[in-house]
């Protein structure tokens, strides 16, 4: 029996029981299409957080203060006050520095304009801000010079916060909001950077650095050191520079350990890269889950076939019928339900990835990777789930077959 007599054979076999073939074959479409799209989930994932990583700053560099320990418990890092303006200046002046940006944030403040309100979190910081994180400003301008001198206040919103409060960039510009109680005049509205959740680099306001202790930390301590390098591949040597000019600005002794923390953005970039396919994987593990469910239910259609058609099959090796042309007829009916569930499945996958992504607020779409992974893995799952039906179909004795009743 050649291939194309057996692809007749089981084409009209599968039309006689078209429900069961239906059934059948949406197992493998809610497999490939499952595959199809939470790849796509999970690659838009790991660029977008990518994205927002490279967002914040060229060639970033972020100095921490260290943790401090209160009642044996030790806090995070950046809750001790060991980084001051007189770090960040002397940083500032070391060769393969481009910028440095002293930072103090302030969580959890409520900024309210008119009736409207939202609570974001407060970053003190000086103009340097802009350059070392890589702001563009839509409206109005940055934090200048002459705002940190005077400690004025005022404020730069970014774009997710004016949107909170119910208003617009070139609208809010001028106003004068409250952040926790205090009144701060808006001067600007940064360009969006694209973010969501507790990192969202749209939903901050930056306001000057000696405001910002003055009115709300009443201390002159850091939190963080934003450094912006030249060269990238000086990350190495600028990092060896910073931890030896801060170990001797704060006088620490040799076997003392560093009261502060350096993180790159390359680190954060790799750790990203890590979480974000460790998630794609997992997500990939689910879909094939329900691949596997689906060619289950492929080799239990086509084992109840095999008894079924018990005495057809008898009567065909009886008139000269090999055991490869039976084995081949049930293979090649496995293969055409995969296959057709493989293609429809494909494109509702394509069809989901979009919609999918857009609900847990990811722009996914659809890859080539993901759609040749999804066809290729439903046609294994498909001939290994017909492999052993056709294989007990054409170990059959003709003559017990012919006596079956």
């Amino acid at each position: 029996m050649t291939y194309v007599e057996a692809l007749r054979l089981a084409l009209r076999r599968l039309r006689t029981n078209l429900l069961r073939t239906a059934l059948t074959t949406l197992g493998v479409i809610i497999g490939v299409a499952s595959l199809v799209a939470l790849i796509g989930v999970g690659e838009g994932t790991q660029a977008a957080i990518t994205n927002q990583i490279a967002g914040l700053g060229t060639n970033l560099l972020s100095v921490n203060a260290g943790a401090a320990t209160v009642g044996g418990v030790r806090g995070a890092a950046g809750s001790a006050s060991t980084l001051t303006i007189a770090d960040a200046g002397a940083i500032g002046s070391l060769d393969g520095v481009e910028a440095v940006a002293p930072e103090m944030s302030v969580s959890n403040v409520v900024v309210v304009n008119g009736r409207s309100n939202t609570t974001t979190s407060m970053t003190g910081t000086t103009p340097a801000e802009a350059q070392v994180r890589n702001y563009q400003v839509q409206a109005g301008t940055f934090l200048t010079d002459l705002d940190v001198e005077k400690g004025l206040r005022v404020a730069v919103l970014g774009p997710t916060t004016v949107t909170s409060l119910n208003t617009t960039p070139t609208a809010i510009i001028g106003q004068t909001v409250t952040v926790n109680g205090i009144p701060f005049t808006v001067i600007g509205v940064t360009q969006p950077k694209g973010g969501s959740g507790f990192t969202n680099p749209d939903d901050a306001v930056f306001a000057p650095i000696t405001a910002v202790q003055s009115r709300f930390t009443g201390a002159s301590s850091l939190r963080t050191i934003g450094v912006s390098l030249a060269d990238p591949a000086q990350l190495a040597y600028v990092e060896s520079e910073i931890t030896a000019l801060l170990r001797y600005r704060h006088q620490l002794a040799t076997s003392a350990s560093d009261d502060f923390s350096m993180v790159s953005q390359d680190q954060l970039l790799s750790v990203a890269s890590t979480t974000t396919a460790t998630i794609r994987n997992f997500l990939i593990g689910i879909a094939a889950i329900a691949l596997v469910v689906g060619g289950i239910g492929i080799a239990n259609t086509m084992l109840v076939s095999v008894r079924e058609r018990v005495r057809e099959i008898g009567t065909r090796k009886a008139i000269g019928a090999r055991r490869r042309d039976i084995s081949r007829q049930f293979l090649v009916e496995a293969v055409i339900v995969t296959l057709g569930g493989a293609v429809v499945g494909v494109l509702i996958g394509v069809a989901i990835t979009g919609p999918v992504g857009a609900t847990v607020g990811v722009p996914a779409t659809p890859t080539l990777f993901g759609i040749i992974l999804a066809f290729c893995s439903a046609l294994l799952v498909g001939v290994l789930a017909g492999w052993w039906p056709a294989r007990q179909a054409s170990r059959l004795d003709p003559v017990e077959a012919l006596r079956h009743e």
